[in-house]
């Protein structure tokens, strides 16, 4: 039996439901199984309906953050403020549309805010207020978004107003500025505190980071109406730096009817749809899909690259309006596992987010990381090697991922493509050992444990929290946390290896020498500021062209140490 069932044809992207087409085998009841349809179309969509409401001992998981994040997305607008205006008239015309939770503003190729609205009623409210621009020598993509921009017909007479407008930093301040402000600590550990509250996202560049997600689902949600775009990595796990890259992840998973039970008997009802030969076809076809509507009608968004033959596809654009650049996949679940693992390892101990982020930041300064792909050794990789050397602590400050997968429950079983990424999201099971050491003492450990570490022979992983054996030839060996198989540090090579390690002796050998914070009395009246302790470890390196790793240990009365005394007191004098 065949039945078309089409009321009111009009238009598809009205209803998901105008047309459908149903495919009966036998006689049985069609009645009964129309039943069923309402059943269906109430099931709880999304696989984390449950985690979204867990939050114990204080601490709320990833998903609930997220939940959090997204909904507070959906009930925001971008307006770009290119036009001169005071911040109480703009208030005072968006409070028309509905109550304001928060705004900001920030600049971006020009002048944004960020409105959230009390619920999405008022967000419609607002579009259906808002005029599509008439432009006569220039055709317009009839795409509709909530990215906005406020026109100000009265800008004559209000000259320069936008000038009081509060901006919110999307960016990190310089380095010079950060020497600055560090050396100006008292102590090791308040400039560690220091320099991961100057680095790490703000709550107003979190919300920015949801907004561009939920602005992109718009776009895709006209071919799946039921996926989420949510970000992943540095931008959600607690260790994102101002100014990095958003990392995006297409869901498709949460769409209804995935869960869909078979009965033993009967009708059932299936959809019809096409079908490749490998996922990875179809994640490409997807997301060659998006990324040309991405190109060709979302606004504010340039530069589009489809690399859809890379290890994992992915589409790449910048997002002017927000400045980010975004790269958005679609199939990469082991990642976001990954972003998890590590936002639940931040949140354990306050002391991981500080070291990771002045490591990171100490990297960085010495070019060991670095945004264009090559031979460095990456962001991630050098927070695994954080996490490590955490987990190597007498006693250990965080638990291994093995220990952690023992504590899971039936709940967290989670298998990814033969991959078990199965650990405990419980905060309450996790009991971490008594371990009172400072952050001076452990950033100095660090650059000490690894500057003496065995990288020839031996590998990384914060599954046993122990060194391994290296199960291939490799510079630098650092197993990735859940597809155990794999090297995330296979691109760097030795000489980059090389370098870290001996910048790892010089930065122990500097901190060592510059422990305590110099005397202001005498230069304070003349304004100098003199560069100390981790704000040393930022300055310039002497370490270049290293070949080998045969110099271990710095000799006190070398031209080296000689030299790098002199370059301490040359900055010193540029900074003041």
């Amino acid at each position: 039996m065949r039945m078309r069932i089409s009321p009111s044809f009009g238009s598809a992207m009205a209803s998901s439901f105008t047309v459908c087409r149903l495919h009966t085998i036998g006689r049985g009841s069609l009645a009964k199984c129309l039943q069923k349809v309402d059943t269906f179309l109430h099931r709880n969509i999304g696989t984390n309906v449950v985690a979204v409401q867990e939050e114990k001992n204080g601490f709320k998981s990833l998903y609930a953050v997220q939940a959090e994040r997204q909904e507070q997305a959906e009930k925001s607008v971008l307006i770009s403020c290119h036009s001169r205006t005071n911040e109480q008239k703009f208030l005072k015309y968006i409070a028309n549309y509905g109550d304001i939770q928060k705004y900001f503003f920030y600049e971006s190729y020009g002048m944004y805010a960020v409105v959230e609205f009390a619920n999405q009623e008022s967000v419609a409210s607002l579009l259906e207020g808002t005029a599509i621009p008439s432009i006569s020598h220039e055709s317009l993509v009839p795409f509709k978004s909530r990215l906005l921009s406020m026109r100000n017909l009265d800008a004559v007479d209000l000259p320069n107003q936008s000038s009081g407008k509060k901006r919110q930093a999307q960016t990190s301040i310089p380095i010079n500025e950060l020497i600055q402000r560090l050396s100006k600590e008292e102590s090791i550990d308040q400039q560690i505190t220091s320099l991961t509250e100057a680095y790490q996202l703000t709550e107003e560049n979190c919300r920015l980071r949801f907004l561009v997600c939920s602005l992109l689902k718009d776009i895709a949600a006209a071919f799946f109406p039921e996926c989420t775009i949510m970000p992943f990595g540095s931008s959600v796990n607690g260790f994102g730096k101002l100014g990095c890259d958003l990392d995006m992840f297409l869901d498709l998973d949460g769409i209804s009817g995935k869960n869909a039970t078979m009965p033993k008997s009967g009708l059932f009802l299936e959809y019809q749809m096409k079908r490749a030969n490998l996922e990875r076809i179809v994640t490409q076809n997807i997301l060659s899909v998006i990324g040309e509507c991405v190109d060709q009608f979302g606004p504010g968004c340039v530069g589009v690259q489809k690399i859809l033959n890379a290890r994992c596809p992915l589409v790449r654009f910048v997002h002017q309006p927000s400045g980010f650049q975004c790269d958005l996949t679609a199939n990469n679940r082991v990642a976001m596992k990954s972003t998890e693992l590590l936002y639940l390892y931040g949140e354990l101990d306050p002391r991981v987010r500080h070291l990771v982020f002045t490591v990171r930041c100490w990297a960085r300064a010495h070019s060991i990381t670095s945004s264009i792909p090559g031979a460095w050794i990456s962001n991630f990789s050098l927070t695994v090697m954080v996490l490590f050397f955490l987990q190597r602590r007498s006693p250990p400050i965080i638990p291994t991922l093995d220990h952690l997968r023992d504590l899971a429950g039936p709940e967290d079983k989670c298998v990814i493509e033969d991959n078990d990424c199965t650990f405990v999201s419980d905060f309450s099971k996790i009991q971490l050992e008594s371990n009172t050491e400072t952050l001076e003492q452990l950033l100095c450990e660090f650059f000490e444990f690894y500057s003496s570490f065995s990288f020839r022979t031996l590998s990384i992983n914060i599954r046993k929290g122990k060194e391994q054996n290296k199960p291939e030839v490799a510079p630098l060996h650092i197993q990735n946390p859940f597809e155990t198989t794999l090297n995330v540090s296979k691109n760097v090579n030795a000489s980059q290896l090389d370098r870290f390690v001996a910048l790892c002796q010089e930065s122990s050998w500097l901190i060592q020498q510059n422990k305590t914070a110099p005397s202001r009395g005498g230069t304070k009246a003349k304004g100098a500021i003199t560069p100390w302790g981790v704000s040393t470890l930022l300055l310039p390196s002497q370490v270049a062209g290293i070949k080998s790793r045969k110099r271990r240990k710095f000799e006190p009365a070398s031209e080296r140490i000689k030299s790098l005394l002199e370059s301490l007191k040359n900055i010193n004098k540029e900074l003041n």
